[in-house]
């Protein structure tokens, strides 16, 4: 099923019920020498956000509440290398970083979550829906890229994260890699942690694409913005044709491949619609 143009929709389910923040807190998740972070506020059926490549969980607040009065418990697992996630960074692959997740929702998600990965961490969601089938009961890919995309993107990603660069070099890229027009960029200058991407572009490209790319066998929400780069008009049919009816679509338009900063609204309405159906 597609559904577009949520907007006005998720506006008056944004201003519905519930208090104006919802109570937040964190929890320490250890197994082995590993050690994640997460963000826990909400109760019902867990659903673990997780963030996009060399950024943390802190982008999806308006989100994570959102989902909170709409009656689910969010588990937020920052990566590892940032805050108090700690963890081998060398010689791993998406794997671990899986592991981390499968972890995350025993501990925390009462063994069983959606599991929704933001650009570079729908990858994460689909492998850990892989590896860990009995754990997830549906996947959400957010802004998720196509299975090929151009190099200059790539560069978009890291010139956009790389602090060494002038804010007027960054914005630059932020405007072709992630944001739509009239949609302000600058609330991305922070929030980067470069020195975790090298990890975690390794750990992707330690495994095969074809590894991860089916989502287990996992419900698939296909959750896309109206101007991704990284997942043009021709592509938004991709996933649905090789998957059929394990994918759902949902477009929200007025946004780009940054998505959550952009319309955090429609990503809880559109995510929720979904989940409620599972």
């Amino acid at each position: 099923m597609k559904m577009a143009m949520l907007a006005a929709a998720a506006l008056a389910f944004w201003s519905a019920g519930a208090p104006a923040q919802s109570l937040r807190r964190e929890a320490l998740v250890r197994y082995d020498n590993v050690t994640i972070s997460v963000t826990v506020e909400g109760d019902g059926p867990a659903i673990v956000l997780l963030p996009s490549l060399a950024r943390d969980s802190d982008d999806y607040n308006p989100v994570a509440e959102g989902l909170a009065r709409a009656g689910y418990r969010v588990l937020r697992p920052q990566p590892r290398g940032i805050g108090k996630s700690a963890g081998p960074m060398t010689g791993i692959t998406l794997h671990d970083f899986a592991r981390d997740i499968s972890q995350t929702i025993k501990a925390l998600g009462g063994g069983n979550a959606v599991v929704a990965g933001h650009a570079y961490g729908n990858w994460v969601a689909r492998m850990t829906a892989v590896d860990h089938p009995g754990l997830v009961r549906g996947v959400a890919i957010v802004a998720a890229a196509a299975k090929e995309y151009p190099p200059e993107l790539t560069a978009a990603v890291t010139a956009a994260g790389n602090p060494a660069l002038s804010d007027e070099e960054r914005l630059k890229a932020l405007r072709f890699g992630f944001f739509a027009a009239g949609n302000d960029p600058s609330v991305w200058l922070h929030g980067w942690h470069p020195e975790v991407r090298d990890a975690q572009r390794a750990a992707v490209a330690a495994v095969k694409q074809s590894d991860w790319w089916s989502g287990g066998s996992a419900p698939l929400l296909d959750l896309q913005a109206g101007e991704d780069p990284f997942k043009p008009a021709a592509k938004r049919g991709e996933l649905k044709a090789e998957f059929g009816d394990r994918v759902t679509i949902a477009l929200v338009p007025g946004a780009s491949h940054a998505l959550i900063p952009e319309q955090p609204a429609a990503v809880v309405e559109a995510l929720v619609s979904w989940m409620r159906k599972l």
